[in-house]
């Protein structure tokens, strides 16, 4: 039964989905029961449609699980994507020419369908049959807006209101409008959850904090850190609404502890619950970017053999330059053998193998990040909590101890450091350093700044989805540009800004794109900066 839900799910992939007829509900409800092993769901047809609210927990369960992705959506929807723009990795794979900003249409349902297709039907039955101040109600409008920010910051208007709606039209929905009700959701449901201290609104179904005998505190930090997070996106084009929404957020109670970090476990039981991102790695897709490579081996990061691994081929932790074309990644020093993968924790080198780890569980959202948002609203003069300094250094801190890091001498050391990225010797292209943002602070408010975004873009690794946006935002840290670029609407000097509509959505919905594209302001291309992109 799994393999003929992935293989169901898989084929779905390239249909047209912001309709979600009833018979993908029923899909998506069958391929979580399958997982769980609820076989009564599974023999009698007739219960799959028949949703109680028994039936709530495993729905919510799969809508955790699949806008996530699986391997298969997370290699061409994140992985060659928005792990590549962020600068996270390189590409290390011949025939992906995405590292070059070449748009592959057929690869772009793997960041709207798992939203669509699988999520959507479950999150509207669970918001549909609950009542508004119910926790699982709250905690399902939570996850709504994780999952949305993720499809927004990837296109720009997007099906939003009318999402799931059951119509052969599909309107579009224009970004700073999705975005307050971002915030409307998030402030009505930790209200809501204020009431519910104690509870375990989805018991153990609850991937991320269901493991907890109380997963309501946290799901509230959650979403004030989201709150957060979204505050700062909007900051250059609305700063107004984002200093009301980020000092809210902060009253509210943020993450502060790694204790409340919010991971999703994965499986080697099944294909669609592996680790997107080991199995990426593991059929040897990506590699250190040399951006990465000039900033941790310029700051001796502690955290540099946890994120990467040695080359195989010379033992040295080394780095490649986004945009290579297929004839330069075939030199030896630009290739896989000479250029790190993923570290330990997602994979290893075993017998001239790559071995994936699939269980790993996967970054969803982290409290050193909220550090270094309330860093930069201190550096916005807003009520933050504390001084820009102090947060700054205490996300340092909590990224340290997130990832096994304890050794204090090492991390005081670390903070005070005048050490700036050096050039990462990377292959056939000799970059200089990256930058030279040192890591102790510095005292001077433009360098401060950049200090922030550095410290943050390597502690939202490996959140491909996450550092692509924030990078967009801030334009910041400054990182290479691309070695080649073959999209002709983003000439060398450029960096890409969005994912251009589905193919799919033009040919069936193609007045609710005219209109989407109007919204956009700019051509439907790559080029197009989304609403909140207004930085220099």
């Amino acid at each position: 039964m799994h393999h003929i839900a992935h293989k169901i799910f898989h084929n779905m992939r390239t249909a047209h989905n912001t309709r979600l007829p009833l018979l993908l509900l029923v899909l998506g409800i069958c391929f979580g029961s399958c997982t769980k092993n609820f076989n009564s769901m599974n023999t009698d047809p007739t219960k799959i449609a028949s949703i109680v609210p028994t039936d709530y927990p495993y729905m919510f369960a799969y809508a955790q699980m699949t806008p996530a992705l699986s391997p298969d959506n997370f290699e061409i929807g994140e992985g060659a994507i928005a792990s590549v723009y962020s600068q996270f990795f390189s590409q290390a794979a011949m025939s992906f020419p995405t590292d070059r900003y070449v748009i592959e249409q057929p690869w772009l349902p793997a960041a709207w369908n798992p939203a669509y297709v699988n999520a959507v039907p479950q999150l509207k039955t669970i918001l549909a049959g609950t009542a508004p101040s119910s926790a699982q109600n709250a905690v399902a409008k939570i996850w709504w807006v994780w999952m949305f920010h993720r499809v927004t910051d990837y296109f720009g208007p997007i099906p939003y209101f009318q999402a799931g709606n059951g119509q052969q039209s599909v309107e579009y929905t224009p970004q700073d409008s999705i975005y307050y009700d971002f915030f409307q959701k998030l402030d009505s449901a930790v209200i809501v959850l204020k009431n519910h201290v104690g509870e375990n609104p989805f018991g153990t179904y609850d991937l991320v904090y269901g493991a907890k005998s109380d997963a309501v505190t946290p799901w509230i930090k959650f979403a004030n850190t989201l709150r957060l997070r979204l505050a700062l996106r909007i900051s250059n084009v609305n700063p107004t609404l984002a200093q009301t929404q980020a000092e809210a957020a902060v009253a509210g109670g943020v993450m502060t502890d790694i204790s409340g970090d919010a991971y999703i476990p994965h499986t080697s039981k099944t294909y669609n619950e592996e680790n997107g991102l080991a199995v990426t790695a593991g059929w040897d897709d990506i590699r250190m970017s040399a951006s990465m490579a000039s900033i941790l081996k310029g700051y001796n990061d502690p955290r540099l053999p946890i994120y990467f691994q040695p080359a195989v081929t010379t033992g040295l932790y080394s780095g490649v330059r986004n945009g290579l074309y297929v004839s330069e990644k075939q030199v030896d020093s630009n290739g896989r053998l000479y250029n790190s993968n993923l570290g330990t924790r997602w994979c290893t080198w075993v017998n001239g193998n790559w071995v994936t780890n699939y269980s790993v569980s996967q970054d969803i959202m982290h409290a050193a990040e909220a550090y270094f948002l309330r860093a930069e609203g201190a550096l916005n003069g807003w009520n933050m909590g504390d001084n820009a300094q102090d947060l700054y250094e205490t996300g340092i801190r909590t990224s340290m101890a997130q990832w096994g890091i304890t050794d204090q001498n090492v991390i005081a050391n670390y903070i005070i450091s005048a050490d700036t990225p050096i050039a990462p010797l990377d292959g056939t292209i000799h970059s200089p350093a990256v930058n030279n943002y040192p890591i102790a602070w510095s005292g001077n408010p433009t360098m401060e700044r950049a200090q922030v975004a550095q410290q943050k873009w390597l502690a939202l690794f490996p959140d491909g989805m996450e550092g692509w946006a924030d990078v967009r935002r801030s334009h910041l840290p400054a990182l290479y540009p691309v070695v080649h670029s073959d999209n002709p609407d983003l000439p060398l000097g450029t960096t890409i800004k969005r994912m251009p509509f589905l193919t799919t959505e033009v040919q069936t919905n193609g007045a609710a794109v005219t209109r989407a594209v109007q919204m956009l302001g700019g051509t439907d291309n790559a080029a197009t900066r989304l609403w909140w992109d207004v930085a220099n």
